[in-house]
Formats: structure tokens, C-alpha cells, sequence
């Protein structure tokens, strides 16, 4: 069997604010930075080692990933950066408090945004100082798939290519696979291994530590799920 971990980033900064985040590239917390090196002890104590490590291109997760490795002693093991495991993009809603945010729209609209499957939250507009179409790290992508709001079902679309591209084929030949993502789009992968219903996914929440293991058989078929340290 192959170990598949999923760690979703340490606290940022605007989680500690209680804001929504989604692309906007903010640096971990405190807290944040003290749970990836607590999450690669965690990894070194269970003896897991890796053989490819994958992360997205926003720096609450590439750091997480890399003090993850460090505390592991696993620094030293590759990794690939992609878009395609962002957070889902929360659109006009990016930068907001979300308390004052359900005050503005109410309490119930805010938690279809949130939590729905397939509801759009609103678009962010091309010209905020947030959005990913003037952001050097996405050039190289057509205008017409950068976001300007996704929903969870558009997070799964976006990073199903690179699990099937990238991340399932590591996992077939053997190998031990790192991700340090998000919530959202790890939750997105999750729906897609355990083969989750729209409605199922919606009660799933990936904390920022500890990490998520998968054990899976040759086939990728999940044998085996647990969080490190029994949390």
C-alpha cells in the first residue's frame, strides 16, 4: 500500500481574521507556522516517508510544505507547485470578514456561498487589487480559466487534471505522496477518492493540523484513513 497525506496549510493570517481568503496570497500565522513543523514531527515520529511532494503556488502552502519536509528530515524530497491546487477562489467575497459578511447578506446567503456544492459566490472584478489576472504567477494561463469565483464543484474540475496527471500516476507506481493544500481543494481530491456524494462532502471539514493520511491499494481505492497523532 501507498500513503497519500494531505496537509492543508497552517493558520494564515486572515484565517486568524476570520476572513474569507481563497487566491489572495497571505502568509501563515504564528500559529500557523509552529502547526507545519509540528505536522512534519508528526511525520517523522510515524515513519512516513516520501518519494514527490506536491503544493500549490500561494505561500501559506508552499511554506507549509516546505517546514513540513524540514521536520521530517524530507527537505531534500521534490516538489512541484501548481495552480491547480489553489483554494477554491471566493470571488467578491475575498478580503471580507465573514461575520460582517453575513451581516451585510445575511446569515443564510453566506452559508449557501459557503458550504453549496454548485452556488457561486459573486464574482470578483477583474480590476481588484486581489484578482489573478494581473498576478505574474498565473500568466501563463488563458484569461478565459482563470477564476473570478468557484464554487467547490468548480474547485474539484480545476484539480482533477492534476491528480490524474500528476498525482495518481506517483501513487500507482509506488510512491509516497505529499500535498500541502487548502482546505477546499483537498476537500475536493477527498470527494473524489472516497467517491463522496454532493451532499456528503458538504459535512467534510480538513483542519490545519494535523495531517490527513490515505492509505490506498494499487488500484488507488482507500484501504485505510486517519489523522497523524489520533486527532
Amino acid at each position: 500500500m501507498v500513503k497519500l497525506v494531505f496537509a492543508r496549510h497552517g493558520e494564515s493570517e486572515w484565517n486568524k481574521a476570520n476572513l474569507f481568503t481563497g487566491w489572495a496570497d497571505v502568509d501563515l500565522s504564528e500559529k500557523g507556522t509552529q502547526q507545519a513543523i509540528d505536522a512534519g514531527k508528526l511525520i517523522k515520529a510515524a515513519g512516513i516517508e516520501f518519494d514527490l511532494a506536491f503544493t500549490s503556488v500561494l505561500k501559506r502552502a508552499i511554506k507549509t510544505t516546505n517546514l513540513a519536509l524540514e521536520a521530517a528530515d524530507q527537505l531534500w524530497v521534490p516538489v512541484e507547485k501548481s495552480w491547480r491546487l489553489n483554494e477554491r477562489h471566493y470571488g467578491g467575497l475575498t478580503g471580507k470578514n465573514k461575520a460582517e459578511a453575513a451581516e451585510q447578506f445575511g446569515d443564510e446567503q453566506v452559508h449557501i456561498w459557503r458550504r453549496s456544492y454548485d452556488v457561486l459566490p459573486p464574482d470578483m472584478a477583474k480590476d481588484d487589487e486581489h484578482s489573478a489576472h494581473t498576478d505574474r504567477r498565473y500568466a501563463h494561463l488563458d484569461g478565459s480559466v482563470i477564476p473570478d469565483a468557484e464554487n467547490l464543484k468548480v474547485t474539484l474540475e480545476r484539480a482533477l487534471p492534476f491528480w490524474e496527471d500528476k498525482i495518481a500516476p506517483a501513487l500507482k507506481d509506488g510512491k509516497n505522496v505529499f500535498v500541502g493544500a487548502h482546505g477546499n481543494s483537498i476537500r475536493a481530491l477527498v470527494k473524489h477518492i472516497k467517491q463522496l456524494s454532493d451532499d456528503e462532502i458538504m459535512d467534510v471539514e480538513i483542519p490545519n493540523f494535523p495531517p490527513l493520511v490515505f492509505e490506498l491499494d494499487d488500484k488507488l481505492n482507500l484501504v485505510k484513513e486517519y489523522y497523524l497523532g489520533g486527532e
